[in-house]
């Protein structure tokens, strides 16, 4: 039996210059770990100069604009360094990595690490990174009729969770890892499973929500949409 919304967790996330994975770049990041009554144990935060001009569109919702993270940003290879070290840190411990859509934050930060020439975590770790929790994942299969929208504030309105400061990393990685904990808490079906066992439901279930996507994308408005299956990282494909 799995009490692991229960137990610590390390919660992590991303403010970046846009959505594409394979080239948008890392603007601030958070990790923050939590104990096993969910209270703020550490939390280390990184502003980082991503090496290219921040669009408009992406300071109007982190707050972040190029001149502030050029003047007081990290460079982006010894923070990129930085970040990941401390995340396999934290898998090596055994400590599950709450990551809300981690395909997004974690392929974002494998690519950041090819791209400066550092090891990715992947590599780094025998196999995969995991246990990673996402509460997009996790909430998707464990309720998947509910209507509305999946978005972290929404996610953290549906389970009672106080969100300060959306998009502010800091903040939306514990919102995120105390959002996993009430589900946990209130779905049997996943918080009833030991860690191991819940990475690998959530591979299946990315991979089907993913499938159910596309369907409803060619059915509705792109007939040749083909919609990312891999989870928690996309595979890079040179």
């Amino acid at each position: 039996m799995g009490d692991w919304h229960g137990g610590p967790m390390v919660a992590f996330d991303l403010e970046t210059t846009g959505t594409d994975i394979e080239s948008d770049r890392i603007v601030t990041a958070a990790v923050v770990v939590l104990g096993p009554d969910g209270r703020v144990a550490r939390e280390r935060t990184w502003l980082v100069d991503p090496g290219v001009a921040i669009p408009e569109e992406a300071s109007a919702i982190h707050g972040i604009s190029t001149d502030h993270a050029r003047v007081h940003g990290m460079a982006a290879a010894a923070a990129i360094e930085e970040i990941t070290g401390t995340l396999f840190e934290a898998l090596s411990s055994g400590t599950p990595l709450v990551v809300m859509n981690a395909r997004y934050d974690l392929t974002l930060l494998d690519r950041e690490c090819r791209r400066h020439g550092i090891q990715p975590l992947g590599e780094r770790w025998p196999g995969r990174p995991a246990p990673v929790i996402d509460p997009l994942v996790l909430d998707k299969h464990a309720d998947r009729y509910r209507k509305g929208r999946r978005t972290l504030q929404a996610l953290c309105e549906h389970y009672g969770v106080t969100l300060d400061e959306a998009h502010n990393a800091g903040a939306d990685a514990l919102a995120a890892a105390r959002a996993a904990r009430r589900m946990g808490a209130r779905h049997a079906a996943i918080g009833a499973v030991g860690l191991a066992d819940l990475h690998d439901l959530q591979v299946r279930a990315a991979a089907e929500q993913a499938a159910s996507l596309q369907s409803y994308l060619r059915r509705t408005s792109d007939p040749e949409a083909i919609v990312e299956r891999a989870w928690p990282v996309v595979p890079y494909r040179v």
